[in-house]
């Protein structure tokens, strides 16, 4: 299991309590807007947005923030702004590669929050495609384990292209390629399954292994660039042991 995954978990049910539940909506909002612009405000012909309106859903977003979000990105409703998507490349401590999706109607401030949250937390910023090919686009579905065995989910995702079905301590993750995301997700609601997020992201294809100090660092360092309002998602390729992450939880 990737040391991403578990930082990942730990940091939903951190988000589920935290004083920064407010970013955390804003940007599932900014997620809806996007999806809603780029392929149109019905959430049946979009998967995409189906698949954002489903996780704001799951993280108790309201649900006229999530209307709203979907009519200004449709064009339904004044006020939507231009986001772009830009992609940062860097390193971090233990050689740890980074990748950083902003989602911003700011180019200049976005850089400099990135370049300013790397440069104070022993990162610096790489040149592009210098660590992106480290990385491969999957569909990753989050789902929790209540009433469900890993079984269960795996009868319900092969056929459908998943690749494999990772056991998370709380949750279990489906791994599928991209392409194969939607259908893998309606065969798990065909199954009666319930889930909690299904969206394209990069996972590593190589992990770097961190010990309890440099695994800090990169923690404070994660948590550095995913404070900042145009950083939406930032994947990194470590590795970190179970006894490890208990130190660190401790």
């Amino acid at each position: 299991m990737s040391g991403h995954s578990k930082w990942a978990t730990t940091k939903h049910k951190k988000a589920a309590v935290d004083a920064k539940r407010g970013k955390l909506f804003a940007k599932l909002i900014k997620n809806i807007e996007v999806a809603a612009r780029t392929g149109g405000g019905d959430p049946d012909g979009n998967p995409t947005l189906y698949d954002a309106i489903q996780k704001a859903r799951k993280n108790s977003v309201p649900l006229d923030n999530i209307d709203r979000a979907r009519k200004r990105g449709a064009g339904e409703e004044a006020g939507g702004a231009e986001w772009q998507t830009i992609m940062y490349e860097g390193y971090g401590p233990g050689g740890v590669a980074v990748l950083i999706e902003c989602l911003t109607d700011n180019r200049n401030r976005a850089a400099s929050d990135v370049r300013t949250a790397l440069t104070r937390n022993g990162g610096t910023l790489a040149d592009p495609n210098s660590v992106s090919y480290m990385f491969n686009r999957k569909g990753v579905i989050l789902l929790p384990k209540e009433g469900t065995t890993e079984d269960d989910v795996m009868m319900a995702v092969l056929d459908a292209g998943a690749e494999e079905v990772n056991d998370l301590g709380e949750s279990f993750e489906v791994i599928s390629e991209a392409t194969d995301l939607v259908a893998v997700r309606k065969a798990l609601q065909e199954a009666g399954v319930d889930y909690e997020s299904a969206e394209a992201n990069f996972l590593p294809t190589v992990s770097v292994p961190l010990d309890e100090e440099n695994a800090k660092k990169v923690f404070r360092l994660l948590e550095a660039l995913e404070d900042s309002d145009d950083v939406q998602n930032v994947f990194a390729n470590f590795d970190v042991s179970d006894e490890i992450m208990e130190k660190i939880d401790a």
